[in-house]
């Protein structure tokens, strides 16, 4: 894990525990064994931040995971066992769950997305609709559900939206700009009809077209244009209800924000022994 991933579970702590956890304080300076249990099937991710919590506690807390990231787990499986003081555990408890059960309905969304459109050629892309401080964990958590992650952030991708192009004026204004100051980044180009689309394949030098809120049908036009020049990516108002229709079009991506923003945190719980 690295500085700035430590940072966020640090931070997670100091906003739980504050000046001392109060209750903690009651119980006996004795060892206990406790375990992590899944209430539900999911697939896991976050063990890192979960583990972390944990040692930034107490460091003498001891973990046993019986999983791995990435892993699918069922309902009442055992996930981790923990040998430490009931004060260190349950000190940390809530932060460690917190940032396992988010990661791992991150994962779980992704999962159950990309194994719909598995009979297809067509890549889940995440979105940078993440949660505040949790972008490094949650674009990991999507490729723990199979997803692929889109840009990280603004810095390493330039991505002419709607705004961007009316800004600059045009289409052309915009991708020429884009290519004169920054060659060596990935292009994305957003269109919104057929017609900016034919627009964007006549540039050299855009890694790819995203094709927000089209239709279907228009998708499946889009594809035959595109076929053989450029990379499409489908995004807008695509859910778990018409995501088969749209890879069936043939597009290369879908970008979804809901499996970072619009997620239910799996149930997850510890238990002393």
């Amino acid at each position: 894990m690295n500085e700035d991933e430590l940072k966020v579970v640090q931070q997670a702590l100091n906003e739980d525990i504050g000046s001392g956890d109060i209750s903690a304080s009651l119980l006996p300076d004795e060892q206990v064994k406790a375990r992590i249990i899944a209430r539900e099937s999911a697939v896991i991710c976050g063990i890192e931040y979960a583990q972390h919590a944990f040692l930034l506690v107490d460091q003498s807390v001891k973990t046993n995971w019986q999983v791995s990231d990435g892993e699918s787990v069922v309902e009442n499986q055992v996930l981790c066992t923990l040998t430490g003081t009931a004060a260190s555990i349950v000190s940390a408890e809530r932060v460690a769950l917190n940032f396992l059960q988010t990661l791992s309905a991150t994962a779980t969304q992704t999962h159950a997305l990309v194994s719909k459109i598995a009979h297809t050629h067509t890549q889940l892309l995440d979105t940078r609709k993440t949660i505040p401080g949790l972008r490094l964990a949650q674009k990991q958590a999507v490729k723990c559900g199979g997803g692929v992650n889109h840009r990280m952030g603004l810095y390493d991708c330039v991505m002419l939206k709607e705004n961007h192009i009316m800004a600059a004026g045009s289409i052309q204004h915009a991708v020429q700009s884009a290519l004169e100051k920054h060659p060596d980044l990935p292009l994305i180009v957003e269109v919104e009809t057929l017609d900016q689309l034919q627009q964007a394949l006549v540039f050299d030098g855009i890694t790819r077209v995203l094709c927000d809120n089209f239709s279907t049908d228009d998708l499946t036009k889009a594809v035959i244009l595109a076929k053989g020049k450029l990379p499409l990516e489908a995004s807008g108002n695509i859910d778990e209800h018409n995501i088969v229709k749209v890879a069936d079009t043939g597009v290369d991506y879908i970008s979804i924000g809901s499996i970072s923003k619009n997620i239910q945190a799996i149930d997850l719980s510890l238990r002393f022994s």
